[in-house]
């Protein structure tokens, strides 16, 4: 997801005298939370001081996806990135890489020759190969983990359509992990994907890495992305399809946790203005801009309690929990699919103070 530029303050939630939510879950998984660029670049200091407090992994929001990482042919853009990289270090953190391979946010440049023409399956694998080494290969050894394909199957199950599959083949997942395995044997090569709700996808999922394995391919994790909501979807759901996963005998991972508190807009490709509607519906997709009331503060801390309660009764699973964004400012769901909204789906406010789900989230544990 794009990082967001949203910035409407709120009421901090007050601090704490709870303890960090690394330490409270360091025996059970990550904690992590995703980076955007200004933060990277120092841009957010209040953001990247409550990420070393309160955090032992991070991920990337878009430095490392194609298009910025590798914007032009023979050009690499490794300034941010470098920067991400030496503030995990400096915090001896889990740093995440994300992502190698993804049918969005790659130039088209990639998939032609120099005049404009596709590229053989040949040429293209040989350019994914570059890629891979070259970017993976910067980090070897600093980055221990990397999303390697993102997001290629459908809700029915099938590979999503897109230049990867049209020209390589099916395969070419599998080519993206031997070479990222080649690269670096020793970090920790995962698939990330969204929408398993949809019991097909599960499945087309589940064969995707059977397939890896059955043909020699490691796979050492799979991201489960959890864009979710209050009331979606319900725990006998999601219990079920991480039960299904689980079964494939690799890590699990939260990889991209909010809950938004938003009214839902029907999605499609095209992202709908907040000011294109009249003043009425306005307000019904946008209820909460002058803040969020209090039950609906209270319902988004029931919701965490609940989700972390089975994360931990389920730690056997997990191997981490990523939030996709350090506060409610920074969240896609701000902008994304209608934008000029205000969301409030994280942990932490748009001043980086704690909600009521903070507190909640903690008395999961200390309430054994």
């Amino acid at each position: 997801m794009k990082q967001s530029t949203q910035t409407v303050p709120t009421a901090g939630a007050g601090k704490t005298s709870q303890p960090a939510l690394k330490d409270v879950f360091q025996n059970d998984f990550y904690i992590g939370a995703a980076l955007s660029i200004d933060q990277i670049n120092g841009k957010d200091p209040k953001a990247m001081e409550l990420v070393a407090s309160q955090f032992n992994s991070i991920t990337p929001e878009n430095i490392l996806k194609w298009e910025e990482v590798h914007p032009e042919p023979d050009r690499y853009n490794f300034e941010a990135p470098d920067k991400y990289v030496a503030f995990g270090e400096k915090h001896h953190m889990h740093v995440t890489g994300h992502t190698l391979l993804w049918f969005h946010q790659t130039p088209d440049w990639v998939f032609q020759d120099k005049s404009g023409n596709p590229l053989s399956r040949e040429a293209l694998l040989d350019r994914m190969k570059e890629h891979i080494f070259t970017v993976m290969g910067r980090y070897k050894g600093r980055i221990h983990g990397w999303d390697v394909v993102n997001e290629a199957i459908m809700k029915d199950g099938s590979f999503r359509q897109c230049k990867w599959l049209e020209i390589i083949g099916e395969d070419y997942v599998q080519k993206a992990f031997e070479f990222a395995r080649e690269c670096d044997p020793e970090c920790e090569l995962y698939y990330n994907e969204y929408d398993f709700e949809f019991g097909p996808k599960t499945e087309g999922v589940i064969k995707l890495i059977r397939n890896l394995q059955a043909n020699g391919v490691r796979v050492d994790g799979i991201g489960i992305q959890g864009h979710w909501f209050l009331d979606y979807p319900n725990m006998d759901l999601l219990e079920g399809y991480v039960k299904d996963l689980s079964q494939l005998g690799v890590k699990l991972m939260i990889t991209e946790l909010d809950v938004g508190v938003l009214p839902f807009y029907p999605v499609d490709s095209t992202v709908v203005p907040l000011s294109s509607f009249d003043a009425e519906t306005q307000k019904k997709y946008n209820p909460y801009g002058n803040g969020l009331p209090e039950n609906v503060q209270q319902s988004l801390a029931k919701r965490y309690a609940e989700l972390f309660s089975y994360f931990r009764k389920n730690r056997n699973l997990f191997g981490r929990i990523t939030f996709w964004a350090v506060h409610d400012g920074q969240s896609w769901r701000n902008y994304w699919p209608i934008t000029g909204r205000a969301d409030y789906p994280m942990l932490f406010d748009r001043n980086c103070q704690p909600k009521p789900a903070v507190d909640v989230v903690i008395k999961t544990v200390q309430g054994e």
